[in-house]
């Protein structure tokens, strides 16, 4: 699940990424194109109360990124709310966010 929300200036637009808790186990990571697909920079964390990961991050107005989820150190997610996706050369897809 994906929330996009403007800065009352429009000069970022906060995105709040969404993952059904029984996805992961232990860990859950936003990773991206936005952060060199480094999985230990956007932790996600478990809200037991809404069962689901989450992790909030802003972007620039104008920006498209493509992401996925990384969970328990192995397993890969794609989130159903991407704007559109895009194949990869690992015969897999990426989401994409138009911001």
């Amino acid at each position: 699940m994906i929330a996009k929300r403007r800065s009352p200036k429009g000069r970022s637009i906060r995105v709040t990424f969404k993952l059904p808790a029984d996805r992961a186990t232990t860990s859950a990571f936003v990773v991206g194109s936005f952060n060199d697909w480094d999985s230990a920079r956007h932790p996600m964390k478990l809200d037991r109360s809404r069962s689901c990961w989450t992790r909030n991050i802003s972007f620039k107005p104008g920006e498209t990124i493509e992401f996925r989820y990384l969970v328990d150190g192995g397993e890969w997610y794609n989130d159903e709310e991407a704007d559109a996706y895009v194949a990869t050369p690992f015969f897999s897809e990426n989401g994409i966010l138009e911001l």
